[in-house]
This record gives structure tokens, C-alpha cells and sequence, in this order.
């Protein structure tokens, strides 16, 4: 049994996530590299657990990126099989549109770090316990899932995005912020063009990484580790 991680870039891998998971809980991760063109599995057979992860595309944007439409629809049947299904960025707005929600460009891209404040649902839910009702995050996205598809349960929302976690069903969450990097994952993420474009000057973000970076990564391993012991624990299947 393995964690099937899609990987839509190479800069975007599973970082401290795939780590904990990993190295603390014994998980073996089958890294499906995407964009260097390994293909969508067609069946679940042998899996236990599904994370997707970021990248620069945008989940219209088909044409260029086939792999999309094949990944949502994967996506949509391992969500109807009851088997785990976490996407981060990009991976929580591809679960999203795959079951039936709306994913939309942002009137202003969030970039850099941002409060998020745990909306009712994810004060009683069980992945988020240890989260604190309001913690800064990290932020790399210009498309926001706009509406949640049926069923979903909004978890955690940020002041211009107001679907920042969801869950859908039992074992299917969505998460828009960036929890899982550590210092250099951030130092090399934050110089990405889009940063640039859209105004942004990375090295004052880096410069407020020192104020916010200590309880920034210990909430997200705690998330991490939840995530672990709750959604992907061995021989969930």
C-alpha cells in the first residue's frame, strides 16, 4: 500500500508533508511526476491515500497541461472510493473542480504571509486540532476555489479568500495556503516570477519570514502530523 503524491512541478513537492510523512510514519510515497510526463494512474488499486500538490497552472488551463482533466477525474473517483484525498494549492482547487466546485481567478492575488482564522468547521474538526483560531500563513495563488462543491465544508478562511480549507465528505480536504515549506523552500518559492508580476518585492516578504516563519512551521508540522495520524494512517483501506 503507498500515498500516491501528484507533482504538477518541480519545485512543488511535498517538502516537510511528504518528510513527516515519510521519514516519522513509515508512509512510502509513489511520487507522480506530472510535469516531467509519468501518467495518471488509472486504477486504485494498492493505494491508500492521495496527496496533490502546487503549481503555476491553473486547472482551465488544459490545452497545455493534459494531465489536468485526468488527474481531476481521478481525483473524483478516489474521493467516491472513500480513499483519502489531501490537495495543497493548486491540488485543493483540482479537488475542488473535479467534484463539482467553482474555481475563479482572485480580484487580487494573495502572495506572501496572511492571516487565516479557522471558520466554525474547523474548530471541531479533527485534522486541525492544535491550530490556533487565527494563525499567519504562507500565500502563493492567483485563482481561489470561489465555491465550494456540494457538500463541502468551509474550514479556515483569509480576508481575500474566503475558502482557505474545506473539506469534503469525511476524508477529502483542500488546503489554499502553503503549510508544508520550510525556510528554503520559501526562499526559492518567493522568486518565482508571479511574486515579481504581481508587484511583490521578495526580499521584503523573506525580511518577515524572522517574525512569522517559528510558529508558521510549528502549526504546520502539527498539521502535518494530524494529517498523518487522522487521514493517512497505514492500512486505511
Amino acid at each position: 500500500m503507498s500515498l500516491l503524491v501528484f507533482e504538477h512541478h518541480p519545485a512543488e513537492g511535498p517538502a516537510v508533508l511528504g518528510s513527516i510523512l515519510n521519514s516519522g510514519y513509515g508512509r512510502c510515497l509513489n511520487h507522480v511526476k506530472l510535469y516531467a510526463g509519468d501518467p495518471v494512474p488509472t486504477k486504485l488499486d494498492g493505494v491508500n491515500g492521495i496527496v496533490s500538490m502546487g503549481g503555476p497552472m491553473n486547472v482551465d488551463q488544459v490545452d497545455p497541461h493534459p494531465w489536468i482533466e485526468k488527474e481531476m477525474r481521478y481525483l473524483k473517483v478516489a474521493h467516491e472510493a472513500g480513499v483519502p484525498v489531501v490537495g495543497v494549492c493548486l491540488g485543493a482547487q483540482l479537488i475542488a473542480a473535479a467534484l463539482g466546485g467553482i474555481v475563479a481567478s482572485m480580484a487580487q492575488p494573495e502572495i506572501g504571509w496572511h492571516a487565516v482564522d479557522l471558520a466554525f468547521g474547523g474548530t471541531v474538526d479533527p485534522v486541525f486540532a492544535g491550530q490556533g483560531w487565527q494563525g499567519v500563513q504562507f500565500h502563493l495563488h492567483g485563482q481561489e476555489v470561489a465555491k465550494l462543491p456540494p457538500g463541502g465544508v468551509a474550514l479556515a478562511a483569509s480576508q481575500h479568500c474566503r475558502n482557505q480549507a474545506f473539506r469534503v465528505g469525511l476524508t477529502t480536504y483542500g488546503f489554499q495556503y502553503h503549510f508544508e515549506w520550510n525556510r528554503q523552500d520559501l526562499a526559492e518559492m518567493v522568486r518565482d516570477p508571479f511574486v515579481v508580476r504581481c508587484g511583490h518585492l521578495p526580499e521584503q516578504i523573506l525580511g518577515q519570514s524572522d517574525r512569522y516563519y517559528e510558529d508558521y512551521r510549528r502549526l504546520g508540522d502539527r498539521l502535518c502530523h494530524m494529517i498523518a495520524m487522522t487521514l493517512l494512517p497505514m492500512g486505511k483501506r
